[in-house]
């Protein structure tokens, strides 16, 4: 009886172990997921050709899902969306265009009082 309890608990053992290995591998896959990473397939897969790679492979899939996030992209960005980007581009577009329209009219006003110096001076 004895002998059949060990037997059924290295079997136990064997398939939590390999189950666990494979679960192990798809961590950075799910962390793509969760990111929404572009790659997420390339991940899922470089993970099984890890198991038969000796986990070699596994630190740079770890690395490769986690450089990547669906608000900032793939650099260190400050948190922002890049729609708030945008809208302050657009603003500071419009305080420029602003600041060319003043210089413009300036330039207009001092214009003809530059052609009545010159026309006094010839």
């Amino acid at each position: 009886m004895l002998e059949y309890f060990a037997l059924g608990l290295l079997v136990f053992v064997g398939l939590v172990l390999f189950y666990g290995i494979i679960v192990l591998h798809d961590i950075p896959y799910e962390i793509a997921v969760r990111r929404n990473h572009p790659h997420q397939d390339a991940i899922h897969a470089t993970g099984w050709v890890s198991l038969f790679t000796l986990h070699a492979l596994w630190p740079f899939l770890w690395i490769w899902a986690m450089t990547y996030r669906e608000d900032r992209g793939w650099g260190f960005g400050d948190g922002k969306s890049p729609q708030a980007h945008v809208t302050h581009l657009e603003h500071m577009v419009a305080d420029l265009r602003h600041r060319l329209d003043r210089l413009e009219s300036r330039q207009a006003a001092l214009q003809p009082e530059s052609r009545l110096t010159r026309q006094e001076e010839a």
